[in-house]
């Protein structure tokens, strides 16, 4: 067990998968923690056993602006600060490249791209003024490379990788470091429909949270630019 760190981080897409995994892995350490969900009540009985002194829960929707900026505000508000922000909030649909499916394209760019992107722009003062501020973006290995035909979801977290580094640059001198996160399948309900490979040789949840802890507890001087995740061997990565 690391040793317990109280500082304040964001965490995006809270009440379910990757997400509630990290919400867990990092009370479990000791930091406070604002939660953004789509239904803060769904998440009462994930998280009834943490203490509401360290943890709020703000509605958030990555599409809504306002949303976005009122639990930045309020997280502020109720901490005093915001030392790190955890992205984790994101879609899969298939938009193939040779289909007609601007929505489907747009919906993924509106959720997987503008969504950290307006978090990290309204929280980043925040994270300066920290000095040790942190970054992690769930991206993935299609942030990566183009696998399986999905072109769409595959340019949205190239996007979000991109935005991992124009972070990292822009923040650097002030203490920000920004992790993007690749992982492979990981066993989430996002793909309950997938069936190679099987749920249980995916990575799970958990795991993924413990790195995030860790990249988390890392110094200055220590800082990883990007993690990716295999659950199976790839040629590529």
């Amino acid at each position: 067990m690391l040793a317990v760190d109280d500082r304040v981080i964001m965490i995006s897409g809270a009440n379910r998968g990757i997400g509630q995994a990290v919400a867990r892995a990092l009370y479990d350490r000791g930091y406070r923690l604002s939660l953004g969900v789509r239904d803060p009540a769904a998440l009462e009985t994930a998280s009834r056993d943490f203490d509401p002194g360290r943890v709020m829960r703000q509605p958030y929707e990555a599409r809504d602006r306002a949303a976005t900026e009122a639990w930045v505000a309020a997280t502020a508000g109720r901490f005093g600060q915001i030392d790190g922000l955890v992205n984790a909030a994101g879609i899969l649909v298939p938009a193939g490249f040779e289909e007609d499916a601007e929505e489907r394209y747009e919906a993924l760019w509106a959720v997987n791209v503008m969504g950290p992107l307006r978090l990290t722009r309204l929280a980043l003062p925040h994270l300066r003024a920290s000095g040790r501020g942190r970054i992690v973006n769930l991206a993935s290995l299609s942030g990566k490379r183009v696998a399986g035909g999905n072109a769409g979801y595959a340019m949205s977290k190239f996007a979000v990788v991109a935005l991992s580094h124009a972070t990292r640059q822009a923040g650097w001198e002030d203490g920000v470091r920004v992790t993007a996160l690749c992982p492979g399948y990981v066993a989430t309900d996002m793909v309950s429909e997938v069936d190679d490979p099987p749920a249980q040789a995916m990575i799970q949840p958990a795991d993924l949270a413990q790195l995030v802890a860790t990249v988390l507890a890392l110094p200055n001087t220590a800082s990883i630019a990007e993690l990716p995740v295999n659950c199976r061997l790839e040629d590529t990565v």
